[in-house]
């Protein structure tokens, strides 16, 4: 497998029937695909006529494809399944998300604190300057 982490016993064994129905699902499609176009040659003289032989090729014909088409949705099945898995137990890229997230919420706190600060600092001598040409102006009572 080419993930080398360990994973607990029933993960794996989840992973390994992904792979058999993986594979036994794909054996379907080409074994009912191949078997059409073995169905579909036409063979000389046989002790059956031709109607009939049409008539049980299309039946066989018409069965394996519907065997194709439900060896297609158990694939689309799977891919849902894989999805579902790969959410439910994809931890570490998870977590990497999360830290990212982390890491730029603090950068946005780190710099809104600077700017509060800096306001902080412009306002305090502002605030002095007002105050000392309020104390010192000539309108100033008593």
């Amino acid at each position: 497998m080419a993930n080398q982490r360990a994973l607990p016993q029933s993960k794996e064994s989840l992973l390994q029937n992904y792979n058999k129905r993986l594979k036994d699902d794909i054996r379907s499609i080409l074994d009912n695909l191949t078997e059409i176009i073995k169905t579909a040659k036409v063979e000389d003289e046989t002790q059956v006529s031709r109607a009939t032989q049409a008539e049980q090729d299309h039946y066989e014909m018409h069965v394996r494809a519907a065997n194709i088409v439900r060896a297609g949705e158990s694939l689309m099945k799977l891919v849902s399944d894989l999805k579902q898995f790969l959410i439910l137990n994809d931890f570490p890229s998870v977590n990497e998300a999360i830290s990212l997230q982390n890491q730029q919420l603090r950068s946005l706190q780190e710099e809104c604190d600077k700017k509060l600060t800096s306001l902080r600092d412009e306002i305090a001598i502002d605030l002095y300057e007002l105050e000392e040409e309020y104390y010192s102006s000539s309108l100033t009572c008593c």
